[in-house]
């Protein structure tokens, strides 16, 4: 069924091909005594397609603009004016012209950027959230981001820790594959806390791409792929600032400065500090709602253009975070005794990269590019009398061969292999004592080849096929195809369609923290299977001729994931225990979505979507079930006016989350439909941003979260049956101020 699936679909978008337009042109720098010469290796942006390019050395660039009528063309270059064109498509003969910053006066352009949307020329379905998105919120980190998003939801992993975990296509976090910048990140042990580890204010923007995407970051991607990019080197920022207070106390501060040193080199420093310095018992129940904690973050990041056209980044980034959590009267550095229940995580973390990119054509249309990566992380940690501690250590190579026959086609090779070393110890009740340690670790290695080929035909159709081959040294060889397809019916309708093939090693502890948050004794698998599953659906996008843009639309998709094998965590087969054991039957999500986003008069935008999620898995003595606390549905509505000029910006976001089946330890049935609301207010000034906001407005929060909370030690006892929130209604203010180069 999905080959002919495969099939069908590639018969579609290549019976649509029309031939493409291509819009090309010049960009000039216009010297002091009025001569003009051209521009090399300058951005060039086209709008409408949210396209971005490069200069030749010639000064020249071009755009498969497809059948628009209309394309706007804008052009930067660091320490000139930026020029913006307006054209007709398949115009030849575009001409920019570009100055020195000398010859300006002080004055600043400022256009109003759209907060989410839908790329209009990825074969993936694609949301984008932008940097004026993550300004709607706090978004004081990732976990914070993706509010005004029904696509990923993010609850939180258990009523102790403070970990966040999100859900895409109804699975957890854990199948979804989290990029920075393509590299590969939050994997391990760095996994629990990593949506925490990245504060929103480092982001330009965010992508969420569904279904298994590309093969040339490895294979890990099942639900999807969510890739970061943050602030670039070369930015006309030289200094951001983002402060932060929030009800609770809670206090942040970011610093992002990027400095071009000369025109070869640029580096960008981000900077972040957080605390939660008090303890907080909303529902009185003797324990912190979220833990007392303490966060460093810094990031240096480099880019080095030379002439030839060749690029190097690379960068470094060091984190430390320590967190207490538990009852109220616990604090740092106390013991544990049969009345006090307290816990401390201390996470530390190193990360750097290399990349390299290097042209073998004068137009870039051949290169060879090679990413190397390497994670250290460690986590010393105790939940009571149990006591987990881990380090990491991993490698990620990726060299990859890249030429585009013609503007139709276009191909990649290459080879990546990515290593791990976890050295886990676990010291809990296990199965067979009534306290034991146990080694949780492994050495996984896996290296392979891939290749993906790319067909478009302008904004016509586009396909995209990819075959990956790995061997892994615990469990073979390892094969993965993937499909994306992209066709346009009509200039308003596009269809996409998209499938493949996922694998991950997991963690037995680090995806599944919270079960030491338990008095359970804890059943491991002895050899946990690698998890594989298959991924597949389509997308359709009609764009309506109503609003001030042409950017109103509505969206409606459908992807299923069906596993072959999977790790599945059992709280309901015995009440003492947790069992974590091999899939042994049918395990899958079927999930349907709808989106509709218009700006019906100036400034004013209006986003709402919708996802229904049926996910089912076979545990023993229960058979094929509902997964427990997975929800069924979720809808969004994000409402968002600014006054002339921004001066002023109002943005409104409501939630209603559908119920969840609650296991029979909680009693059976289903939770409570429930409501979410936040709000934020956003006055601009000249280089100044002052916010103010709040969220769960509604003060809705999920009753008695932690079982047994007056038993800590008993088999009661238990945080990780969290289906809703944890704290109640939070304000803030802050304050973001910029320097424009």
């Amino acid at each position: 069924m999905i080959k002919k699936f495969y099939l069908i679909s590639i018969l579609v978008a290549l019976a649509g091909v029309i031939n493409a337009q291509t819009t090309s042109g010049v960009v000039k720098v216009r010297k002091a005594g009025g001569d003009e010469e051209p521009l090399a290796f300058a951005s060039v942006y086209w709008l409408e397609g949210k396209l971005s390019s490069e200069t030749n050395e010639k000064g020249e660039f071009s755009f498969k603009t497809g059948a628009n009528s209309s394309v706007s063309i804008v052009a930067a270059y660091v320490g000139h004016t930026k020029d913006t064109v307006k054209t007709s498509s398949g115009s030849s003969n575009v001409k920019l012209i570009l100055r020195e910053d000398a010859e300006l006066e002080a004055a600043r352009v400022v256009e109003r950027q759209e907060g989410n949307y839908l790329s209009k020329l990825t074969p993936i379905k694609t949301e984008v959230i932008t940097a004026a998105g993550l300004c709607k919120m706090a978004c004081c980190n990732l976990a914070e981001s993706f509010e005004n998003s029904a696509s990923v939801t993010v609850g939180y992993s258990d009523a102790i820790t403070g970990a966040r975990q999100i859900r895409l296509l109804g699975l957890s976090g854990i199948y979804t594959q989290m990029l920075d910048e393509n590299r590969p990140a939050m994997r391990g042990v760095a996994a629990p806390f990593g949506l925490s580890y990245v504060p929103g204010q480092w982001l330009e923007s965010i992508q969420i791409a569904k279904g298994p995407s590309s093969v040339v970051n490895g294979l890990e991607a099942i639900t999807g792929q969510i890739n970061l990019e943050h602030r670039k080197p070369t930015a006309e920022q030289p200094l951001f600032l983002n402060l932060f207070l929030g009800s609770s106390l809670r206090t942040e501060a970011n610093i992002a400065s990027s400095l071009q040193l000369n025109s070869k080199w640029s580096t960008v420093i981000l900077g972040h500090f957080s605390t939660d310095p008090m303890g907080h018992d909303g529902n009185h129940d003797g324990f912190r709602d979220e833990p007392v904690s303490m966060q460093f973050n810094l990031s240096n990041r480099w880019l080095y253009m030379a002439e030839s056209g060749a690029q190097v980044r690379f960068g470094f980034r060091g984190l430390t975070d320590d967190r207490v959590a538990g009852m109220n009267e616990f604090r740092k550095g106390m013991e544990v005794t049969n009345t006090l229940w307290g816990s401390e995580i201390k996470n530390k973390g190193l990360n750097g990269y290399l990349k390299v990119g290097i042209p073998l054509s004068d137009d870039n249309s051949k290169n060879i590019a090679g990413v190397a990566d390497y994670t250290w992380h460690r986590m010393n940690s105790f939940f009571g009398v149990n006591r987990f501690y881990a380090t990491q250590n991993s490698a990620f190579l990726n060299i990859m061969f890249q030429n585009q026959i013609d503007e139709s086609h276009k191909y990649i090779l290459g080879i990546s292999g990515q290593y791990d070393n976890f050295n886990e110890v676990v010291s809990a009740p296990l199965y067979g004592s009534l306290f034991g340690s146990r080694y949780t670790g492994r050495e996984e290695s896996s290296a392979g080849a891939y290749g993906e080929y790319t067909y478009t035909n302008g904004e016509k159709a586009s396909v995209v096929a990819g075959l990956r081959l790995d061997k892994n040294n615990i469990h073979g060889w390892l094969f993965a195809p993937r499909l994306n397809v992209k066709y346009s019916i009509s200039d308003k309708l596009i269809l996409r369609a998209s499938g493949g093939r996922g694998f991950r090693s997991p963690n037995q502890i680090s995806d599944n923290l919270g079960i030491l948050s338990t008095g359970r004794s804890i059943v491991l698998e002895e050899r946990p299977d690698i998890e594989d599953a298959w991924t597949y659906g389509a997308n359709i996008t009609q764009y309506l001729p109503f609003g001030i843009n042409e950017n109103t639309y509505v969206s409606f998709d459908y992807f299923r994931t069906d596993f072959n094998k999977q790790l599945l965590v059992d709280q309901e087969s015995n009440d003492a225990f947790i069992y974590l054991y091999n899939l042994d039957g049918k395990s899958f999500t079927n999930t349907y979505q709808f989106d509709f986003s218009t700006e019906p008069f100036e400034r004013f935008t209006v986003l709402t979507t919708f996802r229904y999620t049926d996910s089912r898995a076979t545990y023993r003595d229960q058979g094929l079930v509902e997964r427990p606390l997975t929800g069924r549905y979720k809808g969004v509505l994000n409402l968002q006016y600014a006054t002339r000029m921004n001066k002023w910006t109002f943005d409104f976001t409501a939630q209603i989350n559908g119920p969840s089946r609650l296991p029979e330890v909680m009693g059976g049935g289903y939770s409570p439909v429930y409501p979410m609301f936040f709000a934020q207010i956003t006055k601009k000034f000249r280089d100044l941003d002052v916010y103010i906001g709040g969220e769960n407005l509604g003060n809705y929060r999920q009753p008695h979260p932690i079982m047994g909370a007056d038993t800590p030690y008993s088999q009661d006892f238990n945080s990780t049956l969290v289906w809703g929130p944890l704290m109640g209604r939070k304000v803030y203010a802050g304050l973001r101020f910029t320097i424009w180069k």
